[in-house]
């Protein structure tokens, strides 16, 4: 009785990360294809590391490891380090990659000094903050899917109902300029969503590894499609298997951490689609170099037969 209570009560933990991992899955691969095809991608990473200090400072206010003041911390921190990004950018000479490079490692490196701050205090109740920085989904409770399905689904609401506006940004912001769109505040409002992505997946995939979340099932569902609506779904349902089946894997083997794990099946989702892609895929690009080349060798050996046979 007892070895089946144990089983349960496994099969119940492994149900609450796997739904945890398929939420963070559909909500960061859907919300990652604006950051690919904007091309940056690396803003993600930026985000989930400017995000660590206001985990830090959430804390040391409230004392308190509840999810929601945690992720709200980071939201705000994260945010913050976004718009400082931008500000770099606009005000003065430094190009975008270098001020990403700056924000990100001070951001980083304030919330390491924080991190260290909070263990010497000798609080017991700090206990557990080193999931935010690497990463640990076996800790996900049922109170934390709650949280991240009703944030991720008020930024999948708002990606519908600004669907025209965000689409113009990403592809001509020029012409959303034109029509009247205040660009700034679209650009915030992506940003915002992407923050929201990113502090979903701190828990589970931790600080280091998170951007991988957001950029690699978008990649993957580039190599198959040109439509964004298209793009978006199969990044979801990417970021949904990448989550499950890491997670299914970890628990089937003693001693190996969900997060990179997921992030591992991630890439395995990207390594196959940019192999067997159709149109995009590296097999069908060769196939089609192949035809091609048999074509004009056909083309060739008609063109050099024929005066010949004319000849005689």
């Amino acid at each position: 009785m007892e070895t089946l209570n144990i089983l349960n009560r496994f099969d119940y933990t492994l149900m609450i990360v796997a739904i945890g991992a398929a939420l963070l899955g559909a909500v960061s691969g859907a919300l990652g294809t604006y950051a690919v095809l904007r091309r940056q991608s690396l803003l993600g990473d930026a985000i989930s590391h400017a995000a660590l200090p206001g985990i830090a400072i959430a804390f040391l206010l409230t004392g308190s490891k509840t999810p929601l003041i945690l992720v709200l911390g980071a939201a705000i921190a994260g945010w913050l380090g976004t718009l400082l990004i931008m500000s770099i950018v606009r005000m003065t000479r430094i190009k975008y990659d270098s001020a990403l490079g700056v924000v990100l490692s001070t951001f980083f490196g304030f919330g390491l000094v924080l991190h260290t701050f909070i263990q010497r205090t000798g609080n017991a109740n700090q206990a557990g903050l080193d999931t935010f920085l690497f990463g640990q989904a076996a800790t996900i409770l049922e109170r934390d899917i709650v949280t991240m399905g009703i944030l991720g689904s008020v930024a999948i609401l708002i990606t519908v109902i600004f669907w025209k506006e965000l689409k113009l940004l990403i592809f001509d912001e020029g012409f959303a300029a034109s029509l009247g769109f205040s660009t700034r505040a679209l650009d915030i409002l992506l940003t915002s969503l992407l923050v929201i992505a990113i502090v979903l997946g701190l828990q589970a995939v931790g600080a280091v590894l998170m951007s991988a979340m957001l950029v690699a099932p978008a990649v993957a569902a580039r190599q198959w499609t040109d439509r964004l609506s298209v793009m978006m779904l199969l990044a979801a349902c990417f970021g949904i298997l990448a989550g499950v089946s890491g997670t299914i894997i970890s628990s089937s083997a003693s001693r190996i951490p969900t997060g990179p794990t997921i992030v591992l099946c991630a890439t395995v989702v990207v390594g196959f689609s940019i192999v067997f892609a159709l149109n995009r895929g590296l097999l069908w690009d060769w196939m089609r170099q192949r035809r091609n080349r048999q074509g004009l060798e056909a083309a060739a050996n008609r063109l050099f037969k024929e005066p010949q046979q004319g000849g005689d």
